[in-house]
């Protein structure tokens, strides 16, 4: 052996330079999966996921970069290290450290602020996550303003307010341009204005396009005298996410809301109105423009104005215009006392029908009280259980209208769907926004996302509180993960650039390609289509299509569909012909498990089954297919 050894390093010693150059170049490209990269560290999860590709990905056509650049960009070292931890379940103990180091979406650690800010304080372009605790306490008049507050797409803005403005005297607050454009707005208003007499709080551009915002105000002016709230375009154009009103207004005396522009053109998002205003004397609140032209809104009122003494709740413009949508009014202004007047008017003219259920509704109500439902829309399916059998009266219903086109434009983005004959050349159609809107995240190295759960369990690991934005995000993604497939439907949740590869050989064998549209040119434009080629030979074929989810690190629900034709197509500017991008776009040829009310019927005008459904690959998305 010492000998061959020997023989062996005479005969290398005896090669040119030239020749050594070539054979550690070699070297260094099977360490990097076939790529020249000899300044580079062959043992980082970048490089180990090159190496990854190249055994299971028989063809030799060009790593997609775009892909490659999202794997872990933790160093060898600090995986060794983050993986011991997770091993040992005590990952958590260095979370900062390894969500920087990973590039994760983890919530900062917001430390609680004892300041009192006796003067009054205006914030300007604000953008730090801030616990404002004993804000504002006991202040005689005056006005804290914040403005341009947490105003970034790509900002994690997660503040509390707590005991804020508690005690004060005819203190007001106002907070204009608040959390707009932000990706998992969380914000938290507890003990807000307790105890407080007069003064009025106004929240006006509140969580504006805001993508999963999670807002909650919890004993929020409670035992007031006369305080008034106003929430105008509050969660405008915002999607998914929610607000909940806990013991809002409760044991007030003439508390007065008034929700106006409240979640206009708005998708899937949700209210929840808990312990509102019960015990108060004369509570005043008014829904104006509520959950307009909204795609599916959800509200939920329970023990709402329960026990009041007087007072007026008025509905007016209420889930007008919007898309199916659901109400529950539960122990609704139960044993109210000296009379209680709740008026509906124009209610529920969705324009596809929803569902309300009022149960034990104004029963037990004492004094003159009344109930009127005026303008109330006919095909909302309403159930009207256990409710007081006097002093309710219902007039004018209406039958809801179909969609209109403008509406359709409100709920589904134009060129966000489009049929098949439309990927011709030549034709012009308008492109929506593509644009990846999540956080920027890494995908996590397989040595360490096999010790952890994907599961709730991770919650724990993250730090994540119950009910938050973030607890939100990630079981609504696990929901996603966990639920059955769709019939033909085979999927799988990602969280390493490996899995993905091995889900799109499980589907599709080894000669692989990943597809994706070039850039983000032409968004929010009339766009004109050049050449077009189908993959495959344009015939009918399987693909994995792979969509982002919103989760601390980054995941991708993959799924593969039966009966779909994949393109690709150049894409021109309409009056200069020039080329501006190069999209992929994907044609879903039975519909038939697609629910009726899904964007693409809203905006294509058909139902499941009857139509095929076509749309482009966004930024950052991707579709696996049998290379060609």
């Amino acid at each position: 052996m010492m000998m061959t050894t020997l023989f062996l390093f005479i005969l290398l010693s005896t090669l040119n330079s030239n020749i050594w150059l070539l054979l550690w170049r070699r070297v260094l490209q099977v360490a990097y999966g076939g790529r020249d990269l000899a300044d580079k560290n062959p043992f980082t999860p970048m490089a180990y996921v090159a190496r990854y590709w190249d055994s299971h990905v028989t063809n030799n056509l060009p790593k997609p970069s775009f892909l490659l650049s999202k794997a872990s960009p933790m160093s060898a070292a600090d995986t060794a290290s983050f993986a011991k931890l997770a091993a040992e379940n005590t990952l958590s103990t260095r979370l900062p450290e390894f969500c920087s180091a990973a590039n994760l979406l983890c919530f900062p650690d917001v430390r609680s602020s004892l300041e009192k800010h006796a003067e009054d304080v205006d914030f300007k372009t604000y953008n730090d996550g801030q616990n404002f605790t004993n804000y504002g306490t006991s202040r005689p008049g005056g006005l804290d303003s914040f403005k341009n507050y947490s105003n970034d797409l790509f900002s994690t803005p997660v503040n509390s307010f707590r005991r804020y403005s508690r005690g004060a005297a005819g203190h007001d607050d106002s907070f204009a341009a608040y959390a707009g454009d932000t990706n998992v707005a969380d914000q938290r208003f507890s003990t807000y204005g307790t105890g407080t007499a007069g003064g009025a709080g106004e929240f006006k551009n509140y969580s504006s396009n805001s993508n999963v915002p999670n807002l909650r105000f919890t004993t929020y002016s409670d035992s007031t005298a006369g305080r008034t709230q106003s929430f105008s375009s509050y969660s405008e154009n915002g999607n998914s996410g929610g607000q909940s009103f806990a013991s809002y207004g409760k044991n007030s005396a003439g508390a007065a809301a008034d929700f106006a522009g409240y979640g206009t053109d708005s998708n899937v998002a949700s209210s929840g109105f808990k312990n509102y205003g019960k015990g108060g004397v004369l509570p005043n609140d008014t829904f104006t423009n509520y959950g307009v032209n909204m795609n599916v809104p959800e509200e939920t009122f329970k023990s709402y104005a329960d026990g009041t003494h007087g007072g007026t709740e008025i509905f007016a413009n209420y889930r007008d215009n919007s898309n199916v949508g659901d109400d529950t009014f539960q122990s609704y202004a139960k044993n109210t006392k000296e009379g209680t007047k709740v008026g509906f008017s124009n209610y529920g003219n969705s324009a596809n029908p929803g569902s309300d259920t009022f149960k034990g509704y104004a029963k037990g109500a004492e004094g003159d009280h009344k109930v009127s439902f005026k303008g109330y829309g006919v095909n909302t399916n309403a159930t009207f259980k256990d409710y007081a059998k006097n002093g309710v009266s219902f007039s004018a219903y209406n039958k809801s209208e179909t969609v209109s086109g403008s509406l359709v434009k409100r709920w589904v983005e134009p060129g966000k769907f489009f049929r098949e004959s439309m990927l011709k050349e030549g034709t012009i159609l308008p492109m929506p926004d593509i644009r990846d809107k999540m956080p920027k995240r890494s995908f996590l190295p397989r040595s360490i996302l096999t010790k952890l759960p994907l599961s709730s369990e991770l919650k724990r690991v993250f730090k994540v509180s119950d009910n938050s934005s973030m607890d939100k995000m990630i079981m609504d993604s696990l929901g996603e993960c966990e639920r059955a497939p769709s019939v033909g439907e085979t999927k799988r949740c990602v969280g390493s650039l490996e899995d993905m590869i091995d889900f799109a050989n499980s589907v599709l064998g080894h000669n692989v390609a990943v597809w994706t549209t070039d850039n983000v040119n032409g968004f929010n434009k009339k766009v004109m289509v050049g050449r077009v080629k189908g993959m495959n030979g344009g015939r009918v074929t399987r693909s994995v299509s792979c969509h982002q989810s919103l989760f601390p690190y980054l995941l991708y629900y993959c799924h593969s569909v039966p009966q779909v034709r994949v393109y690709e197509a150049d894409i021109l500017d309409p009056e200069s012909k020039a080329k501006i991008n190069h999209g992929v776009a994907i044609c879903h040829l039975d519909t038939t498990a697609w629910s009726p009310t899904h964007g693409a019927f809203l905006a294509l005008g058909s139902g499941p089954g009857r139509i095929e459904v076509c749309h482009w690959i966004f930024e950052n998305d991707l579709t696996w297919t049998v290379a060609d």
